[in-house]
């Protein structure tokens, strides 16, 4: 348990709060789609498509696939800057530049988190297991642009933005418009707290030469564009609503999420980064769950 332990402290296993809930939205969407698609067939037909046991399979895939991507990514962003690590006064304690775990444990861990995913895709569809390459490009590279785009704010949110669209896919086996709208409300939510968490190392990466828009335009600047990736993120939220044909419970989940995206802006200000954590972690955490769970509620009893 002590070595299961560190490795959930290397990932912060407990950050998997922000995409896990939008991987179910997609979920649930593609079989609330799938399921109308068999709207005037046999019931033993439907039955047979999607009992409990079929649900349940998937959605243990798609957890694991969420788990296991979002390991390998953690793991491999910490093996990547772990002479960065050990440089900041912030990043020092990590588990890396402690020594509590070895950079080649931590590599083996990403390799096994990687096999494990793909492994678990070809179980899911063939269009998974054929997309799992690229998903794990993506999460991966991610550690790299820091090293040259400030732009890796938005890297990081492409990555995570895959669950929603990536979970529909897992049920439905094809693409549609409603999950990809819910998958691009994650690109913009996520670079936005991305760029506020960043505040926290603005000295550091100058000094180091590293990218990110707090270190390229400054704290006052990247508040401001932080708040405008918000923006377009409620958007997006705000659009499906409209899009998806949603009702009550949809709508008082976007005024939650929105309210928490405008929380964390009021509560972080140029002078003051002392609760910079509060809106990375409680902010976005209610946001991402309350929303997903009103999402789910919504398609289902109406």
């Amino acid at each position: 348990m002590h070595t299961v332990k560190k490795y959930l402290s290397l990932v912060k296993f407990s950050h998997t709060i922000f995409a896990m809930p939008f991987a179910f939205i997609g979920f649930f969407l593609g079989v609330m789609h799938s399921t109308a698609g068999f709207a005037d067939a046999d019931q033993t037909i439907l039955h047979h498509y999607f009992s409990w046991q079929y649900l349940l399979q998937k959605l243990l895939l798609v957890i694991i696939c969420m788990v296991t991507a979002r390991n390998s990514a953690m793991a491999f962003n910490r093996y990547l800057d772990r002479h960065f690590d050990a440089r900041n006064p912030r990043t020092a304690i990590r588990e890396i530049p402690k020594g509590i775990i070895s950079p080649e444990s931590a590599l083996r861990f990403v390799i096994l988190n990687c096999l494990l995913f793909v492994a678990a895709t070809y179980f899911i569809n063939k269009i998974c297991f054929y997309l799992a390459p690229v998903a794990l490009f993506v999460v991966l590279f991610y550690s790299y642009t820091k090293r040259f785009t400030a732009l890796c704010h938005l890297v990081l949110g492409i990555g995570l933005s895959l669950a929603p669209i990536g979970a529909y896919l897992a049920v439905t086996g094809q693409f549609n418009l409603l999950p990809l709208l819910f998958s691009f409300a994650v690109i913009f939510w996520v670079s936005g707290f991305d760029v506020i968490y960043a505040l926290q190392d603005i000295d550091f990466d100058q000094s180091q030469k590293l990218y990110s828009i707090p270190a390229a335009v400054g704290k006052t600047n990247a508040l401001n564009i932080s708040s405008f990736l918000h923006f377009l993120s409620a958007a997006c939220v705000i659009y499906a609503g409209f899009y998806g044909h949603f009702h009550i419970l949809y709508w008082l989940g976007i005024a939650v999420f929105v309210g928490m995206l405008s929380y964390q802006h009021s509560i972080v200000k140029p002078t003051d980064l002392s609760r910079v954590n509060i809106a990375f972690m409680t902010a976005n955490g209610i946001a991402s769950v309350v929303f997903s769970l009103l999402v789910i509620a919504d398609l289902f009893i109406f």
